[in-house]
């Protein structure tokens, strides 16, 4: 069986842009302390699969093949940057509304990924920047980290303040 790191994107990847949308690659900034844990998880050995949430498709801001643009930029940097990219890349184009299985908090991109490459979700991690992103990730029985200004939410498993924290943490913990 495989292990992974499930990554969420916007504020875990890149910067969040508060109340809008990555539209284009000119607005997809990385979060520098996202490198560190992204060469951890290839260093031991971790598949690194993206896993995010993307209704500005739904909601027609954006176009599939815009959003493809902006990953393969992505891919294109973490290459240049680390030597290695994202082994898949799981996007839920659904609008929150419908409730959709594969857009989180359900677990559905990440069941996907863990029925595909073989994955022990017990092995595996999800780190995320929303309360959904834990969700998604324990009911698929990942390990959750959430990252941010949170106070004790009782889905995740580890909670920090800072990608600096989680990097950290997971020297002595990603095995």
């Amino acid at each position: 069986m495989e292990k992974a790191f499930f990554f969420d994107r916007d504020g875990i990847v890149n910067r969040r842009l508060i109340g809008d949308y990555v539209k284009n690659i000119d607005e997809f900034q990385f979060l520098e302390d996202f490198f560190p844990i992204f060469s951890l998880a290839s260093e031991r050995k971790y598949l690194k699969i993206l896993i995010t949430n993307q209704q500005c498709i739904g909601k027609k801001i954006i176009t599939e093949d815009e959003l493809n643009h902006i990953h393969d930029f992505m891919q294109t940097e973490l290459v240049k940057r680390t030597g290695e990219k994202f082994d898949a890349i799981y996007v839920a184009p659904d609008l929150a509304s419908s409730n959709s299985f594969r857009r989180k908090p359900a677990p559905g991109m990440i069941l996907e990924a863990i029925e595909k490459y073989k994955i022990s979700p017990e092995e595996s991690w999800m780190l995320g920047d929303a309360v959904s992103d834990v969700v998604a990730g324990k009911a698929a029985k990942t390990k959750t980290i959430l990252m941010g200004d949170y106070a004790d939410i009782p889905e995740a498993d580890f909670i920090f303040s800072s990608l600096k924290e989680v990097f950290d943490f997971l020297k002595d913990n990603l095995k």
